[in-house]
């Protein structure tokens, strides 16, 4: 059964189709590559899987239940989904331990004891066991963001959903941040990100989707999308990724 599948979605705003009927399947281990330009509909994308927003039309399910149902329990959910968006959203009076445990705790009902032995543990896995006291303005740019994707793990998400992670980050940071995913996909977490980091996606995608106007013009392997791209689209993309040293 896929972890996700996301079948005929629709999404306007003020009279404007965001997404254009999306189809999308996403297998257990599956690691997923949204690709396009800026406003292609990437993150709205995203953004509903996780109910932040609406969809207009279509369906949408999680482990072959519909998440879409109006009576769905959003916070269930959402327990079981991971989300890393481009800014950190740390909470700056809290310490980076407290960042962690926080979900864990309040909402998962972990005891303290448990949620911060997780948390060190997750810490001391991705580099960071020496920042559990700092807060996050004593951190860099990098470092912040691997804390959100701790954060994230430390509810033991069924799906991760990363959001253009590395953008806000300086080149020098990236490395950072790209290791800790790539050690996700080791692990065998199921995600779906948007990236612009065309090598990356390149180098850690199962499955790369190119969206365009709202619409998933193509999918395929990393290979076939960028040596054999179908589509007229998705090669003008690429020569433009090309021209600007992204690829």
């Amino acid at each position: 059964m896929s972890v996700l599948t996301i079948d005929g979605v629709w999404k306007n705003f003020h009279g404007h189709h965001v997404l254009r009927g999306i189809d999308l399947e996403v297998a257990p281990h599956e690691v997923v590559c949204l690709i396009g330009a800026s406003g292609s509909g990437k993150s709205t994308l995203l953004r509903c899987v996780n109910l932040l927003e609406t969809v207009d039309d279509g369906t949408i399910l999680l482990d072959g239940k519909e998440i879409t149902d109006p009576r769905v329990d959003v916070d269930d959910v959402r327990k079981r989904l991971g989300i890393v968006f481009q800014a950190y959203n740390l909470f700056p009076h809290m310490n980076v331990l407290d960042n962690i445990t926080l979900a864990p705790r309040q909402v998962h009902g972990v005891s303290k004891g448990e949620a911060e032995q997780q948390a060190r543990e997750l810490l001391a896995r991705f580099g960071l066991a020496d920042k559990a006291g700092a807060y996050p303005d004593q951190l860099s740019g990098g470092q912040q963001q691997r804390v959100a994707v701790i954060r994230a793990l430390a509810t033991r998400p069924r799906l991760m959903l990363l959001d253009e992670v590395t953008s806000a980050l300086d080149p020098a940071l990236v490395v950072e941040v790209l290791g800790i995913i790539r050690e996700l996909k080791e692990s065998g977490m199921t995600m779906v990100l948007t990236t612009h980091e065309m090598g990356f996606c390149r180098d850690i995608a199962d499955t790369v989707c190119f969206l365009d106007g709202g619409v998933l013009l193509e999918r395929g392997s990393p290979e076939q999308i960028f040596t054999e791209p179908e589509h007229p689209r998705t090669r003008e993309f690429l020569r433009s990724v090309i021209g600007s040293g992204r690829l």
